[in-house]
């Protein structure tokens, strides 16, 4: 299939490609050379309101559609995805300035992978009965919320975007969907496969635009019934206060500012090359990524002298390059921000054991927005670096000597997404894990995930859960039948 990028993107809003209704457009920046590179709709209010007409249209039939036929749509759109991963992973790597070969081996794929479990899922997705003895016997009937608004964020810009929107359709709700005007791409060819695939029109609306403007025209819409995003804790405070006194459903997953708790007797070389993905992956615009690393004072100083020396052999350079570790950052507001908290780092007197620098690479990236991976020591949980999430190539260096230190320290932060424990010894690893306060613990790995199993933090990394059945659930709502016998 034809997924050539035009110049200028355009919605796709009841099964058509139109131009925003204010006719005006916002500037696509390739991040890895600072170039513009195309042109997206800067939608508002009468965009959103055109979607949920063709929504409100498309729902009452897709309500209704078989489950077997919403899998058969749902598992061609990723096979599709598979078929275009090398169109998909270039068109993200351009948008995003992450490393090609990132985007090949994990986010299309796992894009493709969304569509494919929640296509199987809902032919499994079951109801509940209790019997009452010889009164009634009561039964649960999970149907789907109506019109639902899926906000999604630049960092993962098709995974993210689909692990959204699969389960919403799968379930038989409509979808107005918002991917970040930063990264808008996938998305556009998303609406493309969507439509080769055989998806009815009105059933996936893709409306580019900002936060602002197109994103609280979603949240606001009052037939708009349940929103998800992914995002900053400030933004999601602010579509909480605009939701929830309009009783949407919400899921808002947001910040992160995860420990990686190392103990002395973990596994040392899987440990440290894990550290270091975890630490660095996506230039650390993962929401998961590891950015305080708290250390067992025994082995610190060994930890710090190879950390440093492996990170500082991380190559910075075009995204296009099989041999570059370390892609661009997303955009230059992003650029400015990391390298202020950098600078904020210094001023709280941190360390700066390697890293801080904006690089400039040769050739085409000349103009692009590179910083080195940066490794900071010698600042407490107080500090801004370690309270505030920085979503770069930003990690800090802090030790412990007992269980009760590294707990307090993993724990001083107010966000409570994600933790990593590293040690041989499983009962203490569980031990650790039981209470640290995040909703996601790995034990000896990192980013190892089950799609089956709910996705979520706790704090102020958001409320709901995402992933597996529990996506699924959002998506719906049970009613109770009762019936006297």
């Amino acid at each position: 299939m034809d997924l050539s990028i035009p110049y200028q993107l355009q919605n796709f809003i009841g099964g058509i490609w139109a131009a925003p209704s204010s006719d005006k457009y916002l500037d696509n920046i390739n991040p890895a050379t600072g170039e513009k590179w195309g042109e997206i709709p800067d939608s508002d209010a009468a965009d959103i309101e055109a979607a949920v007409v063709a929504a409100k249209s498309a729902f009452l039939k897709w309500s209704v559609t078989p489950a077997e036929e919403r899998f058969t749509i749902l598992n061609r759109i990723a096979t599709l995805i598979e078929e275009n991963l090398e169109a998909l992973a270039l068109a993200e790597t351009t948008d995003n300035g992450k490393p090609l070969w990132l985007s090949k081996r994990v986010d299309i794929p796992r894009a493709s992978a969304n569509f494919r479990f929640f296509a199987t899922g809902i032919m499994h997705f079951s109801a509940e009965s209790h019997s009452m003895e010889d009164k009634a016997i009561n039964y649960t009937i999970r149907q789907p919320v109506g019109i639902v608004g899926c906000i999604s964020p630049w960092n993962l810009p098709l995974y993210l975007f689909t692990w959204k929107i699969a389960p919403a359709l799968a379930a038989g709700n409509c979808v107005i969907a918002k991917p970040s005007e930063v990264t808008p791409v996938t998305a556009y060819l998303l609406s493309r496969i969507c439509k080769e695939a055989g998806l009815p029109d009105g059933v996936l609306n893709i409306v580019h635009g900002r936060g602002e403007t197109c994103g609280e025209a979603i949240v606001k819409h009052p037939l708009i019934k349940a929103i998800s995003f992914t995002g900053s804790t400030r933004a999601g405070a602010h579509i909480a206060s605009v939701a929830a006194p309009m009783f949407k459903k919400l899921s808002l997953e947001l910040g992160g500012k995860n420990p990686n708790i190392i103990f002395a007797d973990c596994d040392w070389g899987k440990m440290m090359r894990t550290t270091i993905q975890s630490s660095f992956a996506n230039q650390g615009q993962i929401c998961l990524c590891g950015s305080r690393i708290l250390v067992e004072a025994s082995v610190y100083e060994r930890f710090r002298k190879e950390f440093v020396e492996k990170v500082k052999a991380l190559t910075v350079g075009d995204p296009l390059s099989d041999d570059s570790r370390q892609g661009a950052l997303v955009s230059q507001l992003h650029f400015d921000k990391v390298r202020n908290s950098i600078a904020k780092a210094k001023e709280e007197g941190g360390i700066i054991l390697c890293g801080g620098n904006a690089v400039k690479p040769e050739g085409r990236c000349r103009n692009g927005f590179f910083i080195e991976p940066t490794v900071i020591e010698g600042l407490g949980c107080e500090c801004q670096t370690n309270m505030e999430e920085i979503f770069g190539p930003v990690v800090t260096l802090q030790s412990f000597s007992t269980e009760e230190e590294a707990l307090q320290l993993a724990n001083a932060c107010n966000y409570g997404l994600s933790a990593t424990i590293w040690s041989q010894d499983i009962s203490k690893a569980n031990r650790v894990g039981a209470k640290v306060e995040a909703g996601i613990i790995w034990i000896n790995c990192w980013l190892l995930r089950d799609l089956r199993t709910p996705f979520g933090g706790i704090k102020n990394s958001g409320v709901g859960r995402e992933g597996g059945w529990e996506a699924l659930r959002f998506f719906t709502e049970a009613r109770n039948i009762c019936v006297e016998i």
